[in-house]
């Protein structure tokens, strides 16, 4: 399931600069259909075109409607979006973007789904807003909870693009443990090599070890990641040949008189 069945309904916008805005936001977080509904701003103006930037294509792109029941007669699920929360018409009936959004996740993979934004002086009418199926709200500071209409789709769309992203990895199984044979090799390999460069060399190197593993197998390494080991326990196996590493018994006092302990 990707976004791109989720379009992005602007009724009556008034600035050609928001609608380029919108356009761009859209691209940053995987929507394609943009539908605009009776616009009183021209797409095609040098300003619009400007704010576009990577999103031009979906500007250009873009249907332009007579009626908001046009716009989003074929969808499954049509969330509005609100600066206000009072009044009858809207009590019980909005959420914010992360609560009222997953609905939109739920419907994706039957049916089209559609989030509407209203016109910049004063947004959706009432009739426009219960025409939907739920309303989203943006809290914001006291006094201050009209947002620019550009503003207000890229937080909406980030909320779902966020969310969308954790579905995304839930839909994708990982990668299964690696089995019990295949750590006990790389375990048997990684111990050479930590010898040969003298990390594991006297009564400790057991323990030591266990420690190692310990700390390995408890985040259920993969092949993929057993790989890993095996390509940092050869690479000290060369440095232990290469460089003659020796024995810290054979080693010449430090200065403090001791033999340089085992692990550094």
């Amino acid at each position: 399931m990707s976004l791109s069945s989720c379009r992005v309904v602007l009724v009556r916008p008034h600035y050609a600069g928001n609608l380029g805005s919108v356009a761009r936001v859209m691209a940053n977080f995987g929507l394609t259909e943009l539908v605009l509904v009776n616009p009183i701003a021209n797409r095609q103006t040098i300003e619009a075109v400007m704010m576009a930037t990577h999103g031009l294509h979906i500007l250009n792109g873009a249907r332009e409607v007579g009626s908001l029941a046009e716009a989003v007669a074929d969808c499954g699920l049509v969330l509005s979006t609100s600066g206000e929360v009072g009044g009858l018409a809207r009590k019980g009936y909005w959420g914010t973007p992360a609560e009222q959004l997953p609905r939109v996740l739920d419907t994706l993979p039957q049916s089209p789904a559609a989030i509407v934004f209203g016109p910049e002086p004063h947004g959706l009418t009432v009739d426009e807003i219960t025409a939907c199926h739920g309303m989203m709200f943006i809290p914001s500071a006291p006094g201050h909870e009209s947002l620019n209409l550009a503003q207000a789709v890229a937080v909406v769309l980030y909320e779902l693009h966020k969310l969308w992203r954790v579905w995304e990895r839930k839909d994708t199984p990982p990668d299964p443990p690696a089995s019990f044979e295949a750590q006990e090799r790389m375990f048997a390999h990684l111990k050479e090599s930590l010898a040969a460069v003298r990390f594991l060399w006297d009564f400790r190197s057991d323990g030591i070890f266990h420690v190692l593993r310990t700390v390995i197998t408890r985040g259920q390494p993969t092949m993929k990641e057993l790989k890993v080991f095996h390509g940092l326990a050869q690479q000290l196996l060369y440095v232990a040949e290469t460089y003659q590493v020796p024995h810290p018994r054979d080693v010449p006092k430090t200065e403090g008189g001791k033999v340089p302990q085992e692990g550094g």
